[in-house]
């Protein structure tokens, strides 16, 4: 469900956009295609998939100079939950989507009708993921807990596969080298085949790490609302998924956004299997840059993809709360969710399928 507030909750200079109008849609897009700071959680088609499989309204704010052109956009989404509480985040389930402007008046504009909107849907909190941040004591900036991982895929040539091993550092190249000796199979695409056996595989590998997976519905709604621009990558053994993820397309850029690996992926190395057929797999489709998405300073993850030879980039969000108001902690390193991890890893997957959807939903 889509969600317009009333004009009363925006600032003068800036305004809701609907895209419900044919119009306002296409206006909203072309400005988009002209800027090289907008990312795939600012299309208009991540937000709408969002609302669709969640229910968190997706509210989409431009600024206007006096003449009417756009000079920045926001895409928010309100996201409500039983358990962590309200929030306004930019955007949903994403790790980007911030504020991008074409000045600072306008970003500034931007960030005060946020906050407007979060207090119109009682919200406490509100998250900038990326983008322009406030320079504003009533924000606190976050810039040392997660980084991205970003790097140059080798050129496209009849020996590209074998060089983009050759990227690889030495102790990473020798666990890929032992996947490609085990009798592994890499199936690429959107079917129904593909995004149930993604599905299962990626419910399993959070479960075993101890997190609630997401709603099945999120998964499919941004498959088919990106179109050509995601798909699934599935590595099989003895015809058997072990390992899958699911991937985003933008501007020549790919990013592995949701994967994992069931138990036996390890042992197989399927996963160094995974990612080396994506960079090829990308390449191949024309990309030339591999995003490794964000991880947390000092996870395993982060240690994982610094072996591949990518250098962390801090990622910076801000995060406004109602005075007196605690931030939202949905962090699941966070040592208040050590018993309730531990808890969930025990739990038989059928319940934890079951459960975990309705607890994700609320994380946004």
């Amino acid at each position: 469900m889509l969600h317009f507030a009333p004009p009363t909750c925006a600032a003068p200079s800036v305004r809701l956009t609907n895209l419900a109008d044919p119009q306002d849609r296409a206006r909203l897009s072309a400005w988009l295609e002209g800027r090289e700071d907008a990312t795939a959680f600012h299309r208009i088609a991540w937000g709408e998939a969002v609302a669709r499989s969640t229910g968190h309204d997706f509210l989409a704010l431009v600024a206007e100079d006096t003449t009417g052109n756009l000079t920045g956009y926001l895409p928010l989404h309100a996201v409500h939950s039983p358990l962590f509480g309200r929030a306004m985040v930019s955007a949903g389930f994403a790790v980007d989507g911030g504020i991008i402007a074409a000045d600072s008046a306008s970003a500034q504009a931007l960030a005060e009708a946020a906050w407007q909107l979060a207090e119109c849907y009682s919200a406490p909190t509100l998250e900038l993921r990326g983008g322009w941040l406030p320079d504003d004591p009533r924000w606190t900036i976050k810039s040392n807990a997660h980084a991205g991982f970003i790097a140059d895929l080798v050129p496209e040539s009849a020996e590209a596969d074998q060089k983009q091993l050759e990227w690889v550092p030495r102790k990473q190249r020798a666990e890929v080298r032992k996947g490609l000796a085990n009798d592994l199979v890499v199936r690429t695409g959107t079917s129904a085949l593909d995004r149930q056996q993604h599905y299962a595989v990626y419910a399993t590998s959070v479960r075993n790490l101890g997190t609630p997976v997401f709603p099945r519905a999120l998964f499919e709604a941004v498959l088919d609302g990106l179109g050509d621009d995601a798909d699934i990558l599935t590595v099989l053994h003895d015809d058997v998924p072990v390992a899958s993820v699911l991937n985003l397309y933008h501007r020549g850029t790919v990013m592995p956004f949701w994967g994992g690996g069931v138990w036996a992926a390890r042992g197989l190395r399927a996963n160094d299997i995974m990612y080396y057929a994506l960079m090829n797999h990308a390449r191949r489709r024309g990309c030339t840059r591999f995003d490794f998405g964000r991880s947390k300073v000092g996870s395993g993850a982060f240690a994982f993809k610094k072996n591949w030879g990518f250098e962390p980039a801090p990622l910076s969000y801000a995060i406004r709360n109602a005075d007196g108001q605690p931030p939202r902690d949905v962090n699941p390193l966070s040592p208040k969710y050590r018993l309730q991890i531990a808890l969930w890893q025990r739990l038989p997957l059928a319940i934890a399928n079951r459960l975990g959807p309705l607890i994700a939903n609320g994380l946004g």
